[in-house]
């Protein structure tokens, strides 16, 4: 189940403002004349930017991406091939200036106990964690997936991770593989697109066929074995609503609910081991 949607992605890498507007619009699947509508200016002059025989000026270059809906790391791209200044800082979760919203983070995911929940980055690499998460990775076996900032999609597809101990493992791949589809349509990034061709190439059993909706992208059952236990959990997903910096605005917060008794019995029990 990898990605197919070659064609709206560019088979090189634009150097011009007026190339990274047309090929966005392309993957937008927007014409010339919707996105000059819908950003308020004439067809022809936004013709005469994706050609290179005008220069847009910082406002309009930012309508454009605004009305292309380009997330913010992209956002500063354009810009910054446009010649001005990005528009959104880009800091660690760990500078000083983050110490507020790292609070915040770390107050949801200790209040999430004694259920999991973790913070992970664009790229899916393991930030934070609450202390639920630890039992779960100690069932991953090559160790080596836990080294430095652990990509958690690569843990649970992986044949060294949590791939065995994954009941509905062919369901959750091509969950994992939909998700992923679906972030590259948004970002074209090559990171994600490299992550997505290597997690397809992990054995897993042929998923139910049937239909996907928006539910699917916001919970879906993950089943776990742990020793003769069998845990259920209900996955959702949290991000910042409006933030004004490139890791905020990429930052996912993803949280373990128990989708029976059972399962949050065996939470507790853990919590209180």
């Amino acid at each position: 189940m990898t990605h197919q949607a070659v064609s709206t992605r560019p088979s090189s890498q634009p150097n011009r403002v007026g190339d990274l507007i047309r090929d966005w619009r392309a993957r937008r699947r927007m014409s010339q004349l919707d996105l000059a509508l819908e950003a308020g200016v004439s067809q022809r002059h936004l013709s005469f930017v994706e050609s290179g025989r005008s220069s847009p000026s910082r406002d309009m270059v930012e309508t454009l991406c605004e009305h292309l809906e380009l997330p913010l790391r992209e956002r500063n791209v354009v810009l910054l091939s446009a010649g001005f200044a990005p528009a959104f800082a880009e800091r660690k979760l760990s500078d000083p200036s983050m110490a507020a919203a790292r609070t915040a983070v770390e107050l949801v995911l200790k209040g999430h106990e004694p259920n999991p929940a973790l913070v992970v980055d664009r790229w899916w690499n393991l930030l934070m964690a609450n202390a639920s998460v630890a039992p779960l990775l100690s069932l991953v076996e090559d160790r080596s997936l836990l080294e430095g900032q652990p990509n958690v999609l690569r843990l649970s597809l992986h044949p060294g991770g949590l791939a065995k101990s994954i009941v509905n493992l062919g369901q959750w791949k091509a969950h994992v593989l939909w998700r992923l589809g679906q972030q590259i349509e948004a970002t074209c990034d090559p990171k994600l697109i490299a992550l997505e061709k290597e997690l397809a190439g992990y054995a897993a059993p042929p998923a139910p066929r049937r239909e996907r909706n928006e539910a699917d992208a916001i919970a879906l059952n993950f089943e776990l074995k742990v020793g003769s236990q069998l845990l259920s959990f209900i996955t959702t997903t949290t991000i910042f609503g409006t933030p004004a910096d490139v890791t905020l605005s990429e930052l996912c917060l993803e949280a373990f609910f128990p989708a029976n008794a059972e399962t949050a019995a065996a939470m507790r029990a853990l919590a209180g081991a």
